[in-house]
């Protein structure tokens, strides 16, 4: 019993001692983390990242829809250019066919006021009229060849249809064969006319589009063009005018 007693009396100050050291380490170490908080704070979270925009254009696929467009435009200016030599062309069949309209007119006019003079006193005999059908043949044929009638209306003359009339004397049948070239020029006159404003209309569509794709194979270069290079507007603006800097005039109304 008093060995108990003694162990318990000399051993309790040791444990004290020991509980104190423990509970000023304790309260060491918790002062510490109280003054330097973030070592033990967890590491910040970070947001989630976004989802990424989608990517521009490649620079490849710029480049050869560029060199597409770049294609189309000069095929459009090569159409255009030759819209416009065909427009040209009709431009001149137009005005030649006037001038032989003109020229019918003015031959018709003499006739005209020749035949206002009486006409020639001859024989109405078969023979004459044979003679006068021969002659108004020789003369239709004669201007079949020159061109100034038809195969139609040499026919006419040949079935005595269409007002010809192989009995009439040859003075008046010049007037009828003057008016029938001249009504002859006159619709040749108007189907020129008309294939002229055709051309015309097939040249402006045409120069509209090639300007139309001029100005987007200019953008598109643009498009294509590196950040870093300079920007030749001024120059890039010379090539699209110069694929398209034409515009056909328009056409005098018919005569």
């Amino acid at each position: 019993m008093d060995i108990v007693l003694y162990q318990f009396l000399t051993e309790v100050p040791l444990a004290a001692a020991i509980w104190s050291v423990l509970l000023v380490l304790a309260l060491t170490v918790l002062a510490v983390l109280v003054a330097r908080p973030e070592r033990d704070r967890p590491a910040a979270v970070e947001p989630p990242a976004r989802p990424a925009a989608p990517p521009a254009p490649a620079a490849a696929d710029l480049r050869r829809y560029a060199e597409e467009v770049a294609v189309a435009a000069a095929g459009a200016a090569q159409n255009a250019r030759r819209r416009r030599a065909a427009w040209t062309a009709a431009q001149d069949a137009a005005e030649r066919a006037w001038q032989a309209y003109d020229e019918a007119e003015t031959a018709a006019r003499r006739f005209r006021d020749a035949g206002a003079l009486p006409t020639p006193h001859t024989p109405r005999t078969p023979a004459e009229y044979a003679a006068r059908e021969r002659w108004l043949h020789h003369a239709a044929t004669a201007a079949h060849l020159r061109g100034e009638l038809s195969i139609g209306q040499l026919c006419d003359v040949f079935a005595r249809r269409g007002g010809w009339d192989p009995r009439l004397h040859p003075v008046e049948q010049e007037v009828v064969l003057a008016r029938a070239v001249r009504d002859g020029r006159l619709a040749r006159y108007r189907a020129a006319a008309a294939r002229e404003r055709a051309a015309w209309g097939d040249a402006e569509l045409a120069a509209e589009a090639a300007r139309a794709l001029a100005a987007e194979a200019y953008a598109a270069a643009e498009r294509a063009r590196p950040a870093h290079a300079p920007t030749t507007s001024a120059t890039a603006s010379g090539r699209v005018l110069g694929i398209t800097g034409w515009r056909p005039p328009r056409p005098a109304p018919a005569r």
